[in-house]
């Protein structure tokens, strides 16, 4: 089969490797005029202007890494060896945890430590080496071309592409991985389908990230302590990547222009870190920054296209794979997962339904819905309750001032009792780690008994406990004070 894939980040390399090692014959497409560099370095200097994400924090979760190393062991390898680093469950634990005994699926708890240019740099020579996979940089689709004939009574069947400088592919299949930003709706509607419709839920967050690296003879600060934290009117958090890089990232309220304007200057941004928990001991002088300007990212939201609503394609002859259909807040981590991820979902309703392109959609949409759709309500239902605590934080209200409301008592069960429990219960955190890294459904945590037991008894004991150790300034004020004007 002649697949033509739309765009060239983790989905489109993830659909394009796969396929390939499949049998077919691929041709990716990316708008990016982005030649295959020879170093990581390299590779971090690409113009991504199509895919600004890329100059942002990236998580590589173990449900990514477990694809890697049982379908794709030789990706994984090639990562390792340009210096990508494993991160394991049972690690560089916080002392406090003595519970701690190995359990035989902690094997599969394996985060990997990489820059996202880095990750796509090798899953695209990877794909290269496949012989079946043609790279187009530089060009641009503009649309998609339709065939004469039909596979379902008024719904029209694709048959490639066409790109911005009027030539076409064509193929018997279309792979769209153009990201969220991806134009799809409005090619499929101008080729005469009914109109896309979407869920679309604004994060409510504004991201800055910039990238730093170890100067020669020092090492990463201890892993025992949090890598991150929400004061409510600040997120934050520290990535490692590969070759001694890491990135901090942190995260406003759309609604707090004070402090988004502030951050964007990376004098403020450096000593912002400087004053959270998680993030001042990777800028006590031991690294340098390799990004001169702060990474802004705005207008983040989470969005849910319908291709197939009730189960009937609005065309048949595509399946998008990524954020082209799915994205949720990029906060979570969960991007580069969900599409490689979801490029493998593909690949397995391809391999499965040979020749019938309408039974490919309609297991891939299957396996979507039940498998990546969860994570992305739930993503939704986070970004609600975030907004409703940041807006009464701004407005100088309590958040939790309203006994009788539930979302206080959960406030308080996760605050009071979830975090602490973590610090001293690896049962607690073997479980939050598999809920993060996507190994199970979302409401897992809350439905296991024995770990519901021991957070409420953490919470329980909340009155006898010394108090926390601040993850940074409680109050807005208080941070805002201690930044240079």
């Amino acid at each position: 089969m002649n697949v033509v894939v739309v765009g060239g980040g983790v989905a489109g390399l993830g659909s394009a490797l796969v396929l390939a090692r499949q049998g077919h014959d691929v041709t990716v497409v990316e708008r990016d005029d982005t030649p295959m560099p020879t170093s990581a370095d390299e590779a971090f200097e690409w113009d991504r202007r199509g895919a600004p994400q890329v100059r942002h924090s990236h998580a590589f979760l173990a449900r990514l890494v477990g694809l890697l190393r049982n379908e794709h062991p030789d990706v994984y390898a090639a990562l390792l060896a340009e210096g990508a680093t494993e991160m394991r469950f049972g690690d560089d634990l916080p002392p406090t945890i003595t519970n701690f005994e190995r359990q035989p699926d902690d094997d599969e708890l394996v985060m990997l430590a990489c820059r996202r240019t880095t990750f796509e740099w090798v899953l695209r020579r990877c794909a290269l080496a496949e012989g079946r996979v043609t790279f187009r940089v530089g060009e641009g689709v503009d649309g998609v071309l339709t065939a004469d004939h039909q596979l379902l009574p008024g719904v029209p069947h694709l048959a490639g592409v066409r790109l911005a400088d009027g030539n076409t592919i064509e193929a018997d299949l279309v792979v769209v991985a153009a990201g969220r930003r991806s134009a799809l709706s409005e090619w499929l509607e101008a080729a005469g389908t009914a109109p896309v419709t979407e869920e679309v839920d604004d994060t409510g967050i504004v991201y800055f990230s910039r990238f730093y690296r170890l100067r020669e003879g020092q090492q990463v600060p201890p892993r025992s302590g949090p890598i991150g934290g929400d004061l409510g009117y600040l997120k934050y958090g520290v990535f490692v990547g590969d070759n001694d890089s890491f990135s901090v990232t942190l995260a406003t309220p759309t609604a707090d222009d004070e402090l988004r304007k502030m951050l964007a200057d990376p004098v403020v941004f450096d000593e912002c870190a400087r004053q959270l928990a998680a993030t001042a001991p990777w800028l006590d002088g031991r690294a340098e920054p390799i990004t001169p300007d702060v990474h802004v990212m705005a207008g983040l939201l989470n969005r849910f296209r319908e291709y197939m609503p009730g189960g009937t394609p609005v065309a048949t002859g595509f399946l998008p794979v990524g954020d082209a259909v799915l994205c949720t807040n990029p906060l979570y981590g969960r991007g580069c997962s969900v599409a490689f991820w979801g490029a493998h979902l593909m690949a397995k309703a391809v391999a499965a339904n040979p020749g019938d392109v309408v039974a490919m959609m309609t297991n891939y949409d299957t396996d979507l819905r039940a498998e990546v759709v969860p994570w992305y309500r739930s993503g939704v239902e986070q970004d609600a309750e975030a907004r409703r605590v940041s807006a009464a934080l701004l407005a100088g209200e309590d958040p939790d001032g309203d006994t009788s409301d539930p979302r206080t008592f959960m406030r308080s069960v996760f605050r009071d009792g979830l975090m602490p429990a973590m610090r001293t219960d690896a049962v607690v955190l073997r479980a939050f780690f598999r809920g993060l890294n996507l190994l199970v459904s979302p409401d897992s945590l809350v439905k296991d008994p024995d770990v519901q037991a021991r957070v409420f008894a953490a919470w329980q004991e909340r009155d006898s406990r010394p108090p926390e150790e601040p993850l940074g300034p409680k109050h807005r004020a208080e941070l805002l004070a201690l930044l240079p004007v």
